[in-house]
């Protein structure tokens, strides 16, 4: 006990001067008046260009770089600059590791002392920062900051290239890889580059497997928070709130109404690199690059070996193997295999036929009636035979007639085991055994 009365003696000798408010001691006269203007809230050092005030001649001075561009402080390793010494000695830990600051609780190691403190406020939960227009807490200034800009609608990050502007200097960081192309996080499974940190820890998941969001109601589990948020919009909840302004169509995603905007507007963003075509959404380029120019298929059935060149096609394909249809009409309960079957298959019930000819104005119920039927107007027979160069405007034309030349006759009756080219043609011929005589025309009934 004597020995620490003595060392806090020393201590205090060491330090005479003494703020009377906080009772923190100094050694230095000059170092207490400038703390005090912690509790004073004065700061008499004024930025001359944003008028900014500061309690200490240095904050000024540092400041003042922002303006000036001046950056004195250089890294040895990658000659990256900075304006602060303290910024220059953080940015040295990336190089060799050290992560001085250790949290109490959990013992978890960070190389700045505010991350530590940001970190503390896992176990405390304390939240100090408040909004003022909604209430929202945060337990950093800076995400409260940011978070304001939501209000004011203020952007102060713009990009030099396209002008595009952002809330948060971290996402103007990630735009600017859209120009330079640059992907600094790779996977080290499969060595895939990605240009945002989060995205690279969202696809490592697809190699561990981890799917830490849950459903509540069907307990189905999830990747993303945003596909299980996605998911009980869909299945469960069924609220669609955003509705097209132009043909009143609703979504559960706000995404969603903006790509379906794109068959309004004609806007094809996103374009490919090879022969420059357009296409509204950037999942179609990367479909569009693997099919067309690259034509990888890595995606192999694992019970007839077919390949696909996106994982989706696959999953659609394994089906046909397993049977599973997991899409039911609600009107019929008729089950179907792909989302899109179910879409076509339920206006037989709605009666609705979206596609509309331009020239004759008859309305078809899928795209893919109304694109072989436009050809009855332009004359377009694209499906040519390589054996007699004969022409057709589908391609089911082309591989019926196809069977004349190789003799092919898959459809076969189960009376007489005669052979067919055509389902058509095993049809009309069943009706010899069945006795069946609709649409044939009787000698004697015309009389």
């Amino acid at each position: 006990m004597k020995y620490l009365h003595l060392k806090n003696m020393e201590k205090h000798e060491h330090k005479p001067y003494q703020c009377s408010e906080c009772l923190k001691c100094f050694s230095v006269k000059i170092n207490l008046m400038t703390h005090m203007r912690v509790h004073t809230g004065d700061k008499p050092y004024k930025c001359s260009e944003c008028l900014k005030c500061f309690s200490v001649k240095c904050s000024l001075v540092n400041h003042m770089r922002v303006h000036t561009g001046d950056k004195p402080y250089q890294c040895s390793e990658c000659l990256k600059c900075f304006s602060q010494k303290s910024s220059l000695v953080s940015h040295m830990r990336l190089h060799t590791g050290d992560k001085p600051y250790q949290c109490s609780e959990c013992l978890k190691c960070f190389s700045r002392k505010v991350y530590l403190m940001t970190h503390m406020s896992v176990h405390t939960g304390d939240k100090p920062y408040q909004c003022s227009e909604c209430l929202k807490c945060f337990n950093v200034k800076c995400s409260l900051v940011n978070h304001m800009r939501m209000h004011t609608g203020d952007k102060p990050y713009q990009c030099s290239e396209c002008l595009k502007c952002f809330i948060q200097k971290s996402n103007l960081v990630s735009h600017m890889r859209v120009h330079t192309g640059d992907k600094p996080y790779q996977c080290s499974e499969c060595l895939k580059c990605f240009s945002v940190k989060g995205n690279l820890v969202t696809h490592m998941k697809v190699h561990t497997g981890d799917k830490p969001y849950q459903c509540s109601e069907c307990l189905k589990y999830f990747i993303q928070k945003s596909n299980l948020v996605s998911h009980m919009m869909r299945v469960h909840t069924r609220n669609k709130p955003y509705e097209c302004s132009e043909c009143l169509k609703c979504f559960s995603e706000k995404s969603s109404l903006a790509k379906h905007m794109r068959v309004h507007t004609g806007d094809k963003p996103y374009q490919c690199s090879e022969c420059l075509k357009c296409f509204s959404e950037k999942c179609n380029v990367v479909t569009h690059m693997m099919r067309v120019h690259t034509r990888d298929k890595p995606y192999e059935c694992s019970e007839c070996l077919k390949c696909f060149s996106i994982k989706s096609s696959l999953v659609i394909h394994m089906r046909m193997h397993t049977g599973d249809n997991p899409y039911q009409c609600s009107e019929c309960l008729k089950c179907f295999s792909e989302k899109s079957s179910l879409a076509k298959h339920t206006r037989v019930h709605t009666g609705d036929k979206p596609y509309q000819c331009s020239e004759c104005l008859k309305c078809f119920t899928d795209k893919s009636s109304l694109v072989p039927h436009m050809r009855v107007h332009t004359g377009d027979k694209p499906y040519q035979c390589s054996e007699c160069l004969k022409c057709f405007n589908q391609k089911s034309s082309l591989v019926t007639h196809m069977r004349l030349h190789t003799g092919d006759k898959p459809y076969q009756c189960s009376e007489c085991l005669k052979f067919f080219n055509q389902k058509s043609s095993l049809v009309t011929h069943m009706r010899v055994h069945t006795g069946d005589k609709t649409n044939q025309c009787s000698v004697s009934e015309m009389f």
